[in-house]
């Protein structure tokens, strides 16, 4: 199954609206700290339903936000969840995005860079559409460092892009940014049970499930166009 298909699947089972249930405890700490300035223009790459660019909008500052995702279906749920319309939702490839140069202020991405064909070619697409001065916030929970991650790929089936944090850090300097941050953001709001419930269905041990969220949680790298 291609990452479209997977996704596909998942917006018609509704499950999107679980991701972003389960991505917002740390994805609104990111947004919080993105640079925004009345107007700007922004972009979320790998939008799922749409949240953020929701998000941006309502208090941010954003002055329109652009949702792009690779799957139709994803687009589909996030437009029709959207009553805005300054915020637009595209259907692309990371790799290949429908803006002109230097028209996004900025970027944010939640869960969704390794899973570009080509997270390389991602990043330097996104410093062409990103102006001078412009940020790409970059958040990921698949990533070396986090041990409870690695089987993320296999149990999906698909080929995905573990980095380490270092190599996010030599990636986006070699694409053209300054990396401006690098952080672990935790998860402090998932509700770990308490000793005598485990092991459950996902965790043998609770100090796995309190260092995957508490200690690992998000990794977030930030670049800033020159």
């Amino acid at each position: 199954m291609s990452v479209r298909e997977e996704f596909d699947a998942w917006a018609a089972a509704g499950r999107d609206r679980g991701m972003e249930r389960r991505h917002w405890h740390t994805a609104k700490e990111i947004l919080s700290r993105m640079p925004l300035e009345n107007g700007d223009t922004v972009l979320d790459l790998g939008c799922g339903s749409g949240y953020a660019a929701r998000a941006l909008r309502e208090a941010g500052g954003a002055g329109r936000a652009y949702g792009v995702d690779g799957s139709p279906a994803m687009v589909e749920n996030a437009s029709s969840y959207t009553n805005d319309d300054r915020i637009g939702y595209l259907v692309g490839d990371f790799e290949h995005l429908p803006f002109a140069a230097d028209s996004v202020d900025h970027c944010f991405s939640m869960e969704a860079f390794y899973y570009a064909r080509s997270p390389e070619a991602t990043l330097q697409e996104l410093d062409r559409v990103i102006r001078s001065g412009g940020t790409f916030y970059c958040g990921v929970n698949y990533y070396e460092e986090n041990v409870h991650s690695h089987s993320w790929g296999s149990d999906m089936e698909l080929e995905l892009t573990r980095w380490d944090a270092e190599r996010y850090r030599r990636a986006f300097r070699e694409a053209g940014f300054h990396v401006a941050e690098q952080d672990n953001i935790p998860d402090r709001k998932t509700e770990i049970p308490p000793e005598e419930e485990f092991p459950t269905e996902n965790w043998e041990r609770r100090e796995e499930m309190v260092e995957r969220y508490r200690e690992y949680g998000t990794l977030l790298t930030v670049g800033v166009v020159p």
